[in-house]
């Protein structure tokens, strides 16, 4: 089992739940997209800053693990998300793209844009690569 195998999500886990898919998936650029409505709205009836996170930092991981060599992973050290529109319903996506892909820590941009093409949010996160951790 790689560290990948999490990727498209399967079953019962958040990526499911919200209904997240990866569009693609390759060293440069992984694109993921979530349906945006009632699931995954705050009370005011728009898009949940954290469903935002979420899936950046999902576009992250998801990327940052895909350049890390065999018995190695990548985990979140740091996430920042500047919300810049709101959105009520349609589908977001999630791009992330490299800043840095070094041998012990990784940066990578996302941006997130609804299907007009709109940015909704950009974010950046920090990924730390580390061994596998065993069962």
């Amino acid at each position: 089992m790689t560290a990948l195998d999490s990727f498209p999500a399967h079953g019962n886990d958040v990526h499911s739940t919200l209904g997240i898919t990866v569009v693609k998936a390759d060293k440069d650029e992984v694109i993921m997209s979530v349906p945006v409505g009632p699931k995954v709205h705050q009370p005011f009836g728009i898009l949940h800053g954290g469903v935002s996170a979420l899936i950046a930092e999902s576009a992250a991981s998801f990327a940052g693990q895909l350049n890390v060599p065999a018995g190695k992973a990548v985990v979140g050290t740091e996430l920042n998300c500047s919300h810049l529109r709101s959105m009520r319903d349609g589908v977001l996506t999630a791009t992330a793209r490299p800043i840095r892909v070094g041998r012990t820590l990784h940066v990578w941009g996302i941006e997130l844009r609804d299907e007009q093409g709109r940015e909704i949010c950009v974010a950046r996160c920090s990924l730390a690569v580390i061994d596998v951790p065993t069962a």
